[in-house]
């Protein structure tokens, strides 16, 4: 196999494709990155077995034919070239890769192509079409509440399925839950749930970062497809059950709080920077239109500081975790943030008034 293309090219092929090999992997096949050269096109397939990720672009083939290098170091070989360079990969005599790029020369150890594993390819149910902004608003919306808790394997991920019309996804660790949903594109209705894995959802969002167009989504029982311009991404699902997240979500909540978004989060911020590091605890104690937010370490001290709202329901004391506090006002466009409250042993309410497809809840804390 010899192709030569220009460094920008290959350095964008690679760099979407390669995030998904592991840094440490017992299969070294896995290690690398599987070039197929033929009719003047490029594909690049990188895969963890979870997830598989390919890339055509056009290149200057002189002999076609197929090879796996090292992902990561073929990557950073062509970070590290000089911009505008015409870079040229070949087989050697000795059946190692050469790389070349003006007077600069690598030398690769591969291995065979036909050890490379391939996904098989599903019977997709469901196909549509969603903007990169829109699938994006989704996964922004809701990613900071995926699990990490490996126990926990079915909340690891997006739970994304159609219900009254609206596409939908949630993610919720148990202590906060996220939802964003928008009206059901064409070809997605009657989508049954899939829970979309952490890692698929982090590889997604930035193959889709800054773009304009439009994504394929296809939809099967255990896989999802993403087609975003030339690069496709293939990915298995969580195969689990996702909890009936409608039950924790409250649907009382008669205390309204409205407070300045960025007013809130820079208190919390300043008073939670003694808080203990396991609970990150925070008190909020509201009063008419006060709101106290309190922290009492007995290691560190404590910290306390008053804000204005507009509250006017009877007093309240409530507490919540100060990161996920922080976390849903990351979320938060409009100006003020809007909390709907029950009392200190219910669930909080949080919207954006900018944005009825959004909301999430906060479960309380002791303190």
């Amino acid at each position: 196999m010899k192709f030569s293309m220009e460094r920008a090219a290959l350095l964008e092929a690679l760099g979407h494709v390669q995030n998904v090999v592991e840094r440490r992997n017992t299969i070294p096949i896995l290690s690398n990155v599987l070039m197929s050269a033929d009719n003047g096109v490029i594909n690049f397939v990188a895969t963890d077995l979870d997830i598989e990720i390919s890339e055509s672009t056009s290149a200057d083939i002189a002999v076609s034919g197929d090879v796996t290098a090292p992902a990561h170091t073929l990557y950073d070989i062509a970070r590290k070239l000089p911009d505008g360079s015409e870079v040229s990969l070949s087989v050697g005599s000795d059946g190692r890769l050469e790389v070349d790029a003006g007077r600069s020369h690598f030398v690769l150890p591969l291995l065979p192509a036909g050890d490379f594993p391939k996904m098989t390819a599903d019977d997709f149910t469901h196909d549509f079409v969603l903007g990169a902004a829109e699938l994006s608003r989704l996964i922004d919306k809701t990613k900071f509440a995926i699990s990490t808790e490996e126990t926990r394997y079915y909340l690891n991920g997006i739970y994304f399925h159609a219900i009254d019309g609206k596409l939908r996804c949630v993610a919720t660790d148990g202590h906060r839950l996220a939802l964003c949903e928008m009206k059901v594109p064409d070809g997605a209705d009657g989508l049954p749930g899939v829970i979309i894995p952490r890692k698929t959802i982090a590889e997604v969002r930035r193959l889709i970062d800054g773009l304009s167009e439009t994504i394929e989504i296809s939809v099967s029982e255990a896989k999802i497809r993403f087609k975003v311009g030339s690069a496709v991404l293939t990915s298995k699902l969580i195969d689990g059950t996702f909890p009936d997240y409608d039950r924790v979500i409250p649907k009382g909540g008669d205390k309204k709080l409205v407070v300045d978004n960025g007013v809130f989060a820079s208190a919390v911020d300043r008073v939670s920077t003694i808080s203990a590091e396991k609970s990150r605890s925070i008190k909020l104690t509201l009063e008419g239109d006060n709101l106290t937010l309190a922290v009492n370490n007995p290691e560190h001290g404590n910290a306390r500081e008053d804000l204005m709202v507009d509250y006017g329901a009877e007093n309240l004391e409530i507490g919540f975790n100060a990161k996920y506090l922080l976390d849903v006002t990351t979320q938060i466009e409009a100006r003020d943030i809007h909390f709907a409250l029950s009392d200190p042993a219910s669930p909080a309410l949080v919207k954006d008034p900018e944005d009825d497809g959004a909301l999430f809840v906060l479960m309380p804390l002791r303190v």
